[in-house]
């Protein structure tokens, strides 16, 4: 469960990262590893991820590519960004929200609040709310290469690399 957790809370980073490609840009993220605090009423999760300029920018592309959006916006507010998406992922249709505040060096601070339905074995639609705290911790450790994503069993996620043109 942890897991799951940890692993929605870095694609709803990722994704939201994404949503910005026809609208405002949000900040590259500063390289090195981040740690992100996961808390939603599924549980709470810690991940890290270690990243650099370019993985940034292919973790933007990879996790936003296939999703068939409607909607995706974002727009600069007073206290940082506020997104919108509308989505269909096969069966399932997800319309979220995101507020997203930090400086992108040293802390991001996500609340995302989505809504699904089509889900298997759902009579309702499910609404998932969870807040993300991104914290900047330092360099990347040694062996880490620049987009692992590393989960709290320890277990090492690879990130997806982008197709060879």
């Amino acid at each position: 469960m942890r897991a799951r957790t940890a692993g929605i809370g870095i694609a709803a980073i990722l994704s939201v990262m994404t949503s910005v490609a026809s609208a405002e840009t949000l900040p590259a993220r500063k390289a090195g590893l981040w740690e992100s605090k996961t808390t939603s009423p599924d549980g709470n999760t810690t991940a890290r991820q270690c990243i650099d300029e370019k993985t940034d920018q292919i973790a933007q592309a990879a996790f936003g590519g296939g999703q068939n959006c409607a909607k995706r916006t974002i727009v600069k507010t007073s206290t940082g960004y506020k997104g919108e998406t509308e989505c269909k992922l096969g069966l399932i249709s997800a319309a979220g929200t995101t507020e997203i505040s930090g400086d992108f060096n040293s802390k991001i601070h996500m609340e995302v609040d989505t809504t699904l339905t089509g889900m298997p074995n759902a009579k309702e639609p499910v609404r998932r709310q969870m807040v993300i705290d991104a914290t900047y911790i330092g360099p990347c450790a040694a062996g880490q290469s620049p987009g692992d994503i590393i989960l709290p069993d320890g277990k090492i996620v690879k990130m997806p690399q982008p197709a060879a043109r």
